[in-house]
């Protein structure tokens, strides 16, 4: 069994105008969710793309289970298999004759019941006989994850896979993502603008920026870089209160009689402390920490510094 299940090394791709993919290099493990995150245009889709094969990269390798794509890729790809809200299927087939002929192209065993379970998983059972192009983009979302799903695979790529989805529908999908990652040990490379999503299903992220990933790690550890909290209390004086803020250079910003102010985790309680000399009294305080967005905030803001 490898622990790496994906190895990518100095991978590049090169228009003739820009470079889309500059020198990344990084691993997918065992049973691992891996996130990769990046502003639109940072490489994400190009990655994947190159990934699959379906793009040739211009420098850089690309191994599944130990061995090179470029050389192995069809017995590399019966294992692989992947989701993407920027690909199409046949316009004119039904939902039940796409699923059968990838079906028949992955030779799935007992093809038909792997179907049923699919449709059935994703909430689609009852759009086997509609056509693709009548489908509305969340049902189209769920057939291409359907499709993703047919041939057990060992390692799945997923581009925005709950985009164009109801609340509702995204958990569930969430849920059974992370029930076969549990259940068949399918290892999972994802890329999402949905933060909270990463943050709840990820093991590790990357982020990726003009090209380059600019750093990686647990969603916890790179929240944990952040040390700026958001505080929001009510007073009850909040003449007297906003007057001695501003005395003092805070920033604030106020609803009625609710303030909310951003600091330094380490500087609370020497806060707390300062309003209560100063006869500044709440009634309720909240404390928020920064979380995968803020962080992820701060990395598109450091771009265009």
């Amino acid at each position: 069994m490898f622990q790496n299940v994906l190895e990518v090394k100095n991978l590049t791709k090169k228009f003739k105008d820009f470079v889309a993919v500059d020198n990344i290099s990084f691993d997918l493990r065992h049973a691992e969710v891996l996130g990769l995150l990046g502003p639109n245009g940072a490489g994400k889709t190009t990655t994947i793309q190159m990934l699959l094969d379906l793009m040739t990269p211009t420098s850089g390798t690309i191994s599944y289970f130990g061995k090179d794509l470029r050389k192995h890729r069809a017995e590399i790809l019966k294992d692989v298999n992947f989701s993407s809200t920027y690909i199409s299927l046949p316009w004119f087939f039904t939902v039940n004759e796409i699923l059968d002929i990838f079906a028949r192209l992955y030779e799935v065993p007992d093809r038909q019941k792997r179907i049923a379970k699919l449709l059935e998983e994703f909430e689609i059972d009852h759009l086997r006989k509609r056509q693709y192009f009548m489908l509305s983009a969340g049902e189209r979302t769920r057939l291409l994850l359907t499709k993703a799903f047919l041939n057990y695979p060992k390692i799945i790529l997923l581009d925005e896979p709950t985009s164009s989805l109801d609340p509702d529908i995204a958990v569930r999908i969430r849920k059974f993502l992370i029930k076969e990652r549990n259940e068949y040990n399918v290892s999972v490379l994802l890329t999402s603008h949905n933060m909270a999503e990463v943050e709840e299903m990820c093991d590790r992220v990357m982020v990726i920026k003009a090209g380059k990933i600019v750093v990686s790690g647990t969603p916890t550890s790179l929240t944990q870089t952040i040390s700026e909290c958001s505080v929001e209390l009510n007073l009850d004086n909040a003449k007297k209160a906003s007057d001695f803020f501003n005395s003092k250079q805070i920033n604030f910003e106020i609803n009625k009689s609710r303030f909310k102010i951003k600091m330094d985790e380490k500087k609370i309680a020497e806060f707390l402390a300062l309003l209560s000399s100063e006869g500044l009294e709440y009634t309720e305080i909240s404390i928020f920490k920064p979380d995968l967005e803020d962080f992820f905030l701060s990395i598109v803001k450091q771009k265009n510094d």
